[in-house]
């Protein structure tokens, strides 16, 4: 069709009586022809009718005159609707180099968008395809969902696990499900919930060794916090545990459980609508998933003294915030609850309880200014005896005379005695049988003997106290993260060979405090006793070679040279502790509760204390006379009834 209406305007009727009338323009008009032929194949026949109409240039275009069709070439070419002069005879050659050079242009412009328009047209369909294709794929899925023969095997596979899981482990089953149920705590129980259940609770530090409830204690005080109308705390305010020994995390805060991090959109795994559009991603931590309940963090003392001070500044804040070179506030891209993470932080409004098991000394001091302190007691043997009770009724078993006694013989921990309580169950119902009746099982003394010696465990106090009496030997006490132990300290005294050149020997491995302890027992001796130890080749020994931290054992130290010097038996059920200066005073020592139940719990009849010590006794232990004294002439006169005149002199 073009080539015919473009081949109209060179034969028209009109144009060839021209070309007769005009025979020595003739190769004018041939090269004014072929101008026109190249701007129709350019443009096309019907464009450049309608270009004509448009420019004015229609009727020139037809025209019989050769000055009015350059002028429509001219208008046409330069697409100029203001030219009305037609060019004179002298301008014709002139207007027609201008026109094909504009022509030229046109032509070559008019090449590369046809290039470049078929590049478009050929990715439009390659995308084309891909769409049709997505969508495709997206029919599919939603006709049969995104799971294959492989996926289903999976989840058959994990349904099938699931109906086959086991019944709840024994710590679980025999854990205490109320506060009353807990035992040997009532005084920590009821100072931990005047701080939780308040209107104005605050952070907590719990101390206390081990297996004596402090995460159950804390868990079910936050219970009954939440049912009191005067606390802030809601019904679903959630109790969030962790274990400060297993927190980690990277300076660089690419990683951190507790507080919470950034991940970046390159090299940290944000999501995919994150990572193509660069968008960084902030996980939250565990200070805002306790927000408006619990954090409670176990072993808090093991916590990285760095994470402590970042944990304090949340504390104070109630907030935490986030950070990152990645984020673009002006990005629209950003959904709005990042942006919110990132212009106003998460919430961390929690209230903090740590439990550990080491000396206040070593909690971080910031910590401990902002938190409240409760302290948990060791248990006693008749607490581990109805802790064992307990376990045996939730288990629906009945125990033979004195196994409750034999367990709490081998721990003071009430999480211990449970599992040794839980396997010595296991081990009767297998002498009884298959056809046993775990609800009618009688855990014997003979269950409990197998779990001991299966285990390797020995007695929590191998030392006992004895109604005897020995010449160079006493007890002293020591104390060790709040559980407290008797220590065997021996003494001999042999005759020096040479008058005046006596010589003393101690194991090493004691420490060099309890090494100079040694030293001053010796002077203390000489003027006590008015004997030198000069005279004397002594030997002190600390049985089982354990470490002694601290100078309270000089006064066990002091009695045992004195007997081993004058040949003195002492009293083997009573236990002493304090430091003794060279002047013979008997100076204050820590751990005193600690070092009580130890004595108790080895049969001590008496504990010997420094009577600066006694107003920190706060728990008394029936069984036991605490005797607190100021010399070591009141420990002598305690021990040794027939020195007491002397030593009142």
């Amino acid at each position: 069709m073009e080539r015919d209406t473009k081949m109209s305007f060179v034969d028209d009727p009109n144009v060839r009586a021209f070309r007769r009338r005009h025979g020595g323009d003739a190769d004018l008009r041939r090269q004014v022809d072929a101008l026109f032929d190249v701007l129709t194949s350019v443009l096309g026949a019907d464009k450049l009718v309608l270009k004509a109409g448009k420019l004015g240039a229609l009727k020139l275009m037809r025209s019989h005159q050769l000055p009015e069709r350059i002028l429509a070439l001219r208008k046409l070419v330069f697409e100029d609707p203001t030219l009305e002069k037609a060019p004179s005879r002298a301008e014709f050659r002139e207007e027609l180099h201008a026109i094909e050079d504009e022509l030229a242009n046109l032509v070559a412009q008019r090449t590369v968008e046809d290039t470049i328009e078929r590049k478009i047209n050929a990715k439009m369909m390659e995308r084309h395809q891909d769409y049709l294709r997505d969508l495709r794929l997206e029919a599919l899925k939603e006709d049969a969902g995104p799971e294959t023969p492989a996926t289903e095997k999976k989840l058959e596979e994990l349904v099938h696990m699931e109906s086959a899981g086991l019944a709840a482990s024994a710590l679980q089953l025999l854990r205490p499900t109320e506060l009353e149920q807990v035992v040997g705590q009532d005084a920590a129980i009821a100072s931990l919930l005047a701080k939780i259940a308040s209107p104005y609770p605050q952070h907590v530090i719990l101390y206390g060794p081990p297996g004596v409830g402090k995460t159950t204690v804390a868990r079910l005080a936050l219970e009954r916090a939440k049912h009191a109308a005067f606390t802030p705390f809601k019904d679903d305010a959630p109790f969030v545990e962790v274990s400060g020994s297993t927190l980690r995390w990277d300076p660089r805060e690419t990683t951190n459980p507790l507080l919470g991090s950034v991940h970046d959109p390159i090299y940290q795994g944000s999501r995919r609508e994150f990572a193509e559009g660069g968008v960084p991603e902030p996980k939250l931590g565990l200070v805002t998933r306790a927000h408006g309940g619990v954090l409670f963090i176990d072993e808090i003392g093991e916590l990285e003294p760095t994470l402590q001070v970042r944990l304090l500044k949340v504390l104070e804040d109630k907030r935490v915030t986030f950070e990152s070179s990645y984020y673009d506030p002006s990005d629209p891209n950003v959904p709005a609850y990042i942006r919110q993470l990132f212009e106003h932080g998460a919430p961390a409004d929690f209230i903090l309880v740590g439990a550990t098991t080491r000396d206040p000394e070593d909690i971080d001091q910031a910590i401990r200014s902002r938190c409240a302190e409760v302290y948990f007691e060791p248990l006693r043997q008749a607490d581990v005896e109805r802790i064992v009770a307990q376990a045996a009724r939730r288990l629906g078993a009945t125990l033979a005379r004195g196994v409750a006694a034999l367990v709490a013989a081998y721990t003071i921990e009430g999480r211990k005695a449970v599992q040794i309580l839980a396997d010595a169950y296991g081990h009767a119902l297998q002498r009884l049988g298959s056809k046993a009746v775990p609800a009618k099982v009688r855990v014997e003394q003979g269950d409990v003997e197998q779990v001991i010696e299966a285990g390797r465990l020995s007695r929590h106090t191998p030392v006992r106290a004895s109604t005897a009496s020995e010449v160079g030997k006493t007890f002293g006490l020591g104390v060790v993260r709040y559980i407290g132990s008797l220590i065997e300290i021996e003494a001999t005294a042999f005759a020096a060979r040479e008058a005046r050149k006596g010589t003393v020997r101690f194991n090493d491995t004691a420490g060099s405090m309890a090494k100079d302890s040694v030293f001053n027992a010796a002077s203390v001796v000489r003027a006590v006793a008015g004997i030198d130890p000069t005279d004397f080749d002594l030997h002190v020994n600390v049985i089982g070679g354990g470490n002694i931290d601290g100078p309270s054992a000089g006064l066990a130290i002091f009695l045992a040279l004195y007997s081993a010097i004058t040949k003195t038996p002492l009293p083997q059920d009573v236990a002493v502790t304090g430091e003794v200066s060279i002047q013979g005073r008997v100076r204050p020592i820590g751990g005193v509760n600690e070092k009580i139940y130890a004595a108790r719990q080895a049969g001590m009849r008496a504990v010997l204390l420094p009577k600066e010590n006694a107003r920190e006794i706060h728990v008394r232990q029936p069984g036991i006379d605490v005797v607190p004294i100021a010399h070591v002439r009141e420990a002598l006169a305690f021990l040794l009834p027939h020195t007491r005149r002397k030593a009142a002199r």
